[in-house]
């Protein structure tokens, strides 16, 4: 690999810096949004979150701490979401390449065993109905239809 489509590969992740704030944009070819709205609600405890569009496939983020903050602790909190982006993604993808696994195994959950699970109950309670009551607990209901 030569260094000139080296670098063509690398994302790079550009921030700026202001008083309690920092800024950066996402390109959606490699962070989708569905990464960047996971990412941004995980921060939402710490600091005020402000996403703009700023430009055709382009997320722009503004992180703003609630209290004073120094230029180091700002630096690792945009670190910190370009890693929770990493593992939204990840997340993201997963889930995409597992949606057809998952989707079969609620159908057959709902559909073939759910059914014989039920008739199983049902049985049961009727079971149990036709059981004698050992204890002889008067029961209102069937002190009517004796009457």
């Amino acid at each position: 690999m030569t260094e000139a489509s080296a670098s063509e590969t690398t994302a790079q992740f550009e921030f700026e810096t202001g008083p309690r704030e920092i800024r950066f944009e996402i390109d959606e070819t490699i962070y989708p949004p569905d990464a960047v709205f996971g990412s941004a609600y995980l921060f939402i405890d710490r600091c005020f979150v402000f996403l703009t569009r700023p430009g055709d496939m382009r997320i722009g983020v503004r992180l703003r701490t609630r209290g004073d903050a120094s230029e180091d602790q700002l630096v690792g909190l945009a670190g910190e979401f370009a890693n929770e982006l990493l593992n939204q993604v990840l997340r993201h993808r997963i889930g995409v390449s597992t949606a057809r696994i998952r989707e079969y195994y609620m159908a057959r959950a709902f559909h073939s065993s759910g059914q014989s699970t039920l008739d199983s109950l049902l049985a049961e309670l009727d079971d149990e109905e036709l059981a004698e009551d050992n204890l002889e607990v008067e029961v209102p209901w069937e002190k009517a239809d004796a009457s």
